[in-house]
């Protein structure tokens, strides 16, 4: 019978720190239990992977560990169902500790904890065989939820310094094991080293430990807790120990840092910044997708088309210096925003030239009245913070959303429902945003002056937002642009677009954080010196190097924002941000023409000066920063009318929270979309490869659609294990920063080799391969006057074999001289490989005439898959050392401008002659698909000679 007090305050009794001890033995008797028993029956099985095992691969990883194998899997799941009792405990006593007045943090800490409890029940009971992608979303939502679970945890620790330190020691251990757990993972994925999954696997293990002994660490606090409930010091009231952000809160109360998190919790506050965010990021996807619409008209014409101009949508701020029109935009700036929407609403339009028009006329709306925006808030520096908070945050938005969906933006106007479009739903979400974000603004239209003296000139805070604008756009608007810059080839020796295209967008938020807490810093010339050696080594640097300035400066971009706005909103917006925006164009057009030269007036003085352009466009940011430096300190958001305003710091804890989620999205996008590297290609039985070649037309197909889908139908079911893409480059304004090869090697099972990056100034090549890419070497190739002619020169490992794949797009017509070069400098490169060898090219000659020559022949080396085709121009197959079986046309459909062009190559065999035979005599894994003859499918179809050929 428990004792009983008048007070009612005892029921039973006894130590809390049981219900830690027995959640710990139960977590780890499930790991150790099930390590120990799948160690003991099946050792060589579980330390199989799809590479090695054992004796290089000794030690299980956790996942092949507590899988499918009986009785491990069993022994596993019976503790984990154990603990889930003391766990929900664990997570209940946390919340009586940490509670507080005023301060919902608890409540959310409490939630997580909640949360992670029931992930860790999904992944442990759907496996990966049961359910891989619900095995995946499980898994993820609980390494994602560690983090906010971690952090809260250790704010809200008691000030016991024991508990503290062994916290402090276990968080820091288990989230700087992440850097080596990845390292390694990407070794053993990437570059197939021997024993780097069993290093990985001890990196796993330590993961697991330390998780488990963070939570350990709650014993020390639940000794003094007896159960139940009688709170036997007071604690959970607030009158014992003291917690840790209370002390911080108490010793730096004038900081504004500690202000941020304080005070309560309001989830229309969080709804207020979700839709102020997404308006943002409506703006920065109708700007990504107004040189996309206007790119599509040139490329069809092959050179200026008159519809370029649209590209001066954004200069519709120079309005707002007519004062009258200012007063009538600031007052309707709702309406305004609701007009933007037809750049949303473009995709309903079928003719490209009225969908440019529809997105065009979106743009100008969008920065007449974000300019309106900012100018109408500037009177209270806390309301025009959340609204350049949202504007920075839109743009983190926009380039999220493009790492989801392979660098496309699910609501771009090239993007509708067959080919992954989210246009209905983006376009709802819009309205409400606006309805929302919109519902008033300091200023109902009279000309309110911003708090203090006005310093600094219009004209350089305007080029300063041209600067802003240019770098936002041009490097951070898709988080894969930069590391493409740096990428050099194989074998790995820098970034990936995933999942290091994550890394980017960690640097923007924490580059926004420093705008926002520190702008003296950010204003600073220090900083801005920091930024420029960034932009210098991102420019001059690959690999690692080249990346880390690619973080420096988007950490400089991000944080500059919100001093380099502040600053231009205290004069006129048509003499800031309409002349930002006009010289923002500018840059856009020179940043097109330092590859596109050859087509445009005065190209040539361009021709290959990106370096200028980043010099350029830092020399503008430093307008700005000049002209910020000589205003007075702003008011803080501390204080408005010279009182405190804890509301503005509320606010800002609301944007935060914003960021948080979008970053903690990047992260689990990043392990959702991280290949398996585990490809096979579609007849390894006949030891045979399936090459192709085709001019892709920067996936925009002739109706101005994303065609990525298309592609991949075809290339799919045409049965291509070596693909090389020409056309290919992306990664500029004017296309949209995209990169289609990550949706075709995603969804295809391929590794891929982008071909020399968008700071090479090629229109860009591309590989991609079912085969391992052992090496890679990327080539320009000789052209004094024309465009540059990209190749790659790649070794695959196919079948055990090393072959030599080159891809390789020539000159245009006009420049006889660089073709020559060209053709001969690509001739010495084939004929020097002592390997076997294959060319999937654009060589702009005829068969038998010219260069062609010196691309067949004695000179190379090569041999043409078909010398009897007459019938070409463009796109040629050569190869050596391989036997040719096969060889076919496939019509393009309205894909591109270009046919695609395969062959067929038996590995191991000798070259074989030009003799053809009947398909009769061909083994069925040699043939290739019947789905394409006589009308194919979806307008491809085998054409010139309407069927394939086949050689003995």
């Amino acid at each position: 019978m428990a004792p009983k007090f008048k007070d009612g305050d005892v029921v039973a009794t006894f130590s809390g720190k049981w219900v830690s001890y027995i959640h710990t033995a139960m977590a780890y008797s499930a790991f150790v239990g099930a390590l120990c028993v799948g160690l003991y029956l099946h050792y060589h099985k579980i330390v199989q992977n799809e590479f090695y095992g054992y004796p290089q691969e000794w030690f299980p990883s956790v996942s092949a560990t507590i899988g499918d194998r009986y009785p491990e899997r069993s022994v596993f799941m019976l503790f984990i169902a154990l603990t889930s009792g003391p766990r929900f405990a664990l997570v209940a006593l946390w919340y009586i500790l940490t509670r507080r007045n005023n301060s919902s943090l608890p409540k959310f800490v409490a939630g997580v904890g909640i949360f992670r409890t029931l992930t860790c029940g999904g992944w442990t009971y759907v496996t990966s065989t049961d359910d891989h992608d619900w095995h995946d979303i499980f898994m993820i939502s609980y390494l994602v939820a560690t983090l906010p679970w971690t952090l809260g945890c250790l704010a809200l620790s008691p000030r016991n310094p024991a508990a503290l330190k062994y916290r402090k020691i276990f968080a820091g251990a288990f989230f700087g094991t992440l850097v080596p757990l990845i390292y390694f993972f990407i070794q053993h994925k990437v570059h197939r080293v021997a024993g780097a999954y069993t290093i990985y696997a001890f990196f796993e293990w330590t993961l697991v430990l330390l998780d488990v002994a963070f939570d350990a660490v709650t014993v020390v606090e639940f000794a003094n807790f007896e159960i139940v409930v009688k709170d036997v010091r007071g604690i959970s009231r607030g009158t014992g120990n003291q917690a840790v952000a209370d002390a911080v809160l108490e010793k730096e109360k004038d900081k504004e840092v500690g202000k941020v998190f304080a005070g309560g919790f309001a989830w229309s506050g969080v709804l207020d910044a979700a839709a102020d965010v997404y308006v943002g990021f409506t703006f920065w996807s109708m700007l990504t997708a107004l040189g996309l619409c206007v790119w599509y008209f040139p490329l069809w014409h092959m050179g200026i088309s008159g519809y370029e101009v649209m590209v001066m949508s954004t200069v519709s701020p120079f309005l707002l210096g007519i004062k009258s029109l200012r007063y009538l935009v600031v007052k309707n700036v709702r309406i305004c925003h609701l007009l933007s929407l037809s750049g949303l609403l473009s995709y309903l339009a079928k003719s490209p030239e009225n969908r440019l028009f529809s997105a065009g006329f979106g743009v100008w709306m969008a920065c007449l009245s974000w300019a309106a925006t900012f100018y109408a808030e500037r009177s209270q520096p806390h309301r025009l913070e959340a609204r350049i908070s949202a504007f920075s945050l839109g743009l983190i938005a926009s380039s999220i959303a493009k790492f989801a969906f392979w660098t496309n933006n699910p609501i771009w106007p090239i993007m509708h429902a067959p080919n992954g479009g989210w246009n209905k739903v983006g376009l709802a979400l819009a309205v409400v945003a606006i309805l929302r974000s919109t519902r008033s603004t300091a200023s109902s239209g009279a000309d309110m002056q911003a708090p203090g003296p006005t310093k600094g000139s219009p004209t350089l805070a305007g080029l300063g937002l041209a600067g802003l604008f240019f770098a936002m756009h041009s490097l951070l608007s898709d988080s894969s642009t930069m590391i493409l810059w740096v990428w050099e080839g194989y074998p790995v020796r820098g970034p990936l677009a995933v999942p290091h295209g994550a890394w980017t967008l960690l640097a923007m938020g924490f580059g926004l954080v420093i705008g926002l807490f520190a702008p003296t810093f950010a204003r600073s010339w220090a900083f801005y010196g920091i930024g420029s050696i960034g932009a210098a080594v991102l420019t001059t640097s690959s690999h690692w190097v080249g990346y880390y300035g690619a973080l420096t400066l988007a950490v400089y971009v991000m944080a500059a924002a919100p001093v380099l706005i502040s600053q231009a909103v205290r004069h006129s917006p048509g003499s800031t941000f309409g002349l930002g925006f006009l010289i923002y164009n500018v840059m856009v057009l020179a940043h097109v023409w330092v590859v596109a030269y050859a087509f445009v007036p005065g190209g040539p003085i361009m021709r290959e000066h990106t370096d200028w352009v980043q010099t350029a466009m830092m020399l503008l940011i430093g307008c700005g920063v000049f002209s910020a430096t000589g205003q007075p300190k702003s008011p803080s958001i501390q204080k408005y009318k010279g009182k405190p305003n804890p509301a503005a710091r509320k606010q800002r804890s609301y944007y935060l929270y914003v960021l948080g989620g979008l970053e903690l999205m990047a992260i689990a996008i990043a392990y959702l979309r991280f290949p398996s590297y585990n490809y096979t290609p579609y007849h390894p039985e006949t030891k045979s490869v399936t090459a192709g070649i085709w001019t892709i037309h920067f996936s925009l197909d002739n109706d101005m659609w994303s065609s990525e889908h298309r592609m991949r139908d075809v290339i799919k079911e045409l049965e291509i294990d070596v693909i090389g893409l020409l056309e290919s480059d992306l990664q500029r304004i004017i296309m949209g920063n995209r990169d289609t090869t990550q949706f075709l090697a995603e969804d295809l099972g391929m590794y891929v080799d982008f071909g020399p990056g968008p700071n090479k100034h090629t229109w860009g090549s591309a590989l991609l391969s079912k085969f391992p890419i052992v090496n890679s070497t990327h080539h320009l190739l000789p052209s004094p006057v024309g465009e540059l002619a990209p190749a790659i020169h790649a070794t695959l490992d196919m079948y055990g074999e090393y072959i030599d794949v080159f891809v390789f797009h020539s000159g245009q017509e006009e420049d006889p001289e660089d073709r020559r070069l060209q053709s001969e400098y690509l001739a010495k490169l084939m004929k020097e490989t002592p390997r076997p060898a294959i060319l999937l090219s654009y060589l702009v000659t005829k068969p038998g005439e010219g260069n062609y020559n010196n691309y067949v022949g004695e000179k190379s080396g090569m041999r043409d898959i078909d010398p009897s085709d007459w019938d070409r121009w463009c796109e040629y197959i050569l190869y050596k050392g391989l036997r040719r079986s096969g060889y076919a046309r496939v019509s393009r459909s309205t894909i591109t401008d270009t046919e695609i062009q395969v062959g067929k190559f038996v590995i191991g065999q000798p070259e074989g002659t030009n003799e053809m035979i009947p398909e009769e005599q061909v083994p069925e894994g040699l043939r290739f698909p019947a789905l394409f003859r006589g009308q194919g499918v979806r307008g491809h179809a085998y054409h010139v000679f309407n069927e394939p050929r086949y050689y003995a």
